[in-house]
């Protein structure tokens, strides 16, 4: 006899989120093949009438408004509940193909409600999995802590569903993997463009990886990370090899309000943007949680403005475009506060400019 399965995406339910859950949709793969009803439930009244809900949430911060423990029939999981230590999911769950239609309800209600396709490309258009797994930094505001190397996950044909356009990978170190040639290769035979969202580790580019990744069918941004200061000579080496091989447009994670909240990390940021400016490359400001105890907080939120949408990076240098919002928005009070406490950092940056490849 078959059960009725429910399945909870709070991320999805409190804050919405552009990507689906992966683990979620191979839970959901495997129960319908063991002849299992799935349901993607929009709320979180309908749990006793399943015979088994799996709630997953990705962020601590999202809000589950319910108490796991009354309800027995419920399994909880995901880094929003155990962080490092969230439990591997069974083998036979882990290397299951992901069921690609878990959202096709929600995503078509919304759709008919007016939110543009876009909006859920992720949803409709990827096949998405890891090829490798680990990392052996050991960042400390990142979850992934739990391996010290990195090692082949599956194989892209785990993950890959013909009828998608594209594919997007989740590999957390993939740079770090001895044998990523044979990764690459598999994903050409797929036919399909590709991206990395978690980035590639722009401090591992070597002549032959910036070679192979400059002549591959890559979708998007290519993406690395800028998250230290004090990374800034491997960095440069990186982007030098890098732009040997490739004018394409490429996009720098800066993570900002981690290691400290003041002046300084304003300034930090504002540096890491310049040497960017300098390759040509697009830098994204990623706020750690961090950054709402800064006296500065007002500064992070603007700079990401700024920053995150490249057509006003492109265009304009910080003070135009806090001047362009208005000589009475936030915008423009945050720079003239910052400007009048710490007037050097102010002189230093906030004209340059991209089309002068961080010059002013």
């Amino acid at each position: 006899m078959s059960k009725e399965i429910g399945i909870i995406d709070a991320d999805l339910l409190d804050n919405g989120t552009r990507h689906p859950n992966l683990a979620l949709m191979k839970i959901s793969g495997y129960q319908k093949e063991l002849g299992n009803n799935v349901t993607l439930l929009e709320d979180y009244f309908a749990i006793p009438r399943y015979d088994e809900v799996y709630l997953s949430r990705v962020f601590d911060f999202t809000k589950v408004p319910i108490d796991p423990k009354d309800y027995p029939n419920l399994h909880i999981g995901g880094t929003g509940y155990f962080w490092m230590d969230a439990e591997d999911l069974p083998h036979e769950i882990e290397h299951h193909m992901p069921d690609y239609h878990l959202y096709d309800e929600y995503v078509g209600k919304q759709i008919a409600r007016g939110i543009k396709a876009q909006t859920y490309s992720d949803y409709m258009d990827y096949s998405i999995g890891f090829t490798t797994r680990g990392c052996f930094r050991k960042c400390p505001f990142c979850v992934n802590q739990k391996y010290d190397h990195v090692f082949r996950h599956s194989p892209v044909k785990e993950f890959f569903d013909p009828s998608r356009k594209h594919i997007y990978l989740w590999d957390d170190q993939f740079f770090g993997f001895p044998r990523w040639q044979e990764v690459i290769d598999e994903l050409e035979e797929t036919g399909r463009r590709f991206q990395f969202r978690q980035g590639l580790d722009v401090r591992l580019m070597t002549e032959e990886k910036a070679r192979r990744l400059a002549r591959v069918k890559y979708h998007g941004d290519y993406i690395f990370a800028f998250d230290h200061i004090s990374d800034t000579p491997q960095v440069r080496k990186g982007l030098e090899i890098w732009r040997r091989y490739s004018d394409k447009s490429t996009k720098l994670y800066v993570l900002s309000g981690f290691e400290s909240q003041g002046a300084e990390e304003i300034a930090s940021i504002f540096e890491r943007i310049r040497i960017l400016m300098e390759y040509q490359c697009l830098p994204y400001i990623m706020r750690h949680e961090y950054y709402n105890q800064s006296p500065y907080k007002g500064m992070f939120i603007t700079l990401a403005r700024w920053c995150n949408q490249p057509n006003f990076l492109k265009k304009k240098s910080f003070r135009q475009f806090c001047e362009a919002n208005g000589l009475h928005s936030s915008a423009y009070r945050y720079m003239s506060q910052f400007e009048h406490d710490h007037p050097d950092i102010a002189k230093t940056y906030f004209d340059i400019r991209f089309d002068r490849r961080g010059g002013q």
